[in-house]
């Protein structure tokens, strides 16, 4: 994926939240039609991950020595756990280093 495809979406759902869920825009949606949009973000965000973390050159990675799944899983876990965005990318990201400088993977 290009970083001209990842700027472009992330620029589309923004925009999208922003004139959709701003207070002060004449947009007017349902609640229905909100409530649905503050999934926007999530589902962008696994659709990005998901082929980064389980493919490598158009190929299966597999799980038992991808660094990636061992890293976003332990994201996963420790977001949930913590509810603390920069300590959860801080600690992360150290954890996905180790594991890859420790693991050769």
């Amino acid at each position: 994926m290009s970083w001209t495809l990842l700027l472009t979406l992330t620029a589309v759902v923004f925009f999208n939240r922003y004139v959709f869920l701003e207070p002060k825009t004449a947009v007017q949606l349902p609640a229905f039609a909100l409530r649905m949009l503050k999934y926007a973000a999530p589902c962008l965000m696994v659709s990005i991950c998901l082929p980064i973390v389980f493919f490598e050159q158009q190929q299966w990675k597999g799980v038992a020595a991808n660094s990636y799944f061992y890293g976003a899983v332990f994201t996963a876990v420790l977001t949930a756990l913590t509810r603390k965005l920069l300590i959860s990318i801080a600690l992360s990201l150290i954890f996905f280093y180790a594991i890859t400088w420790l693991g050769n993977f």
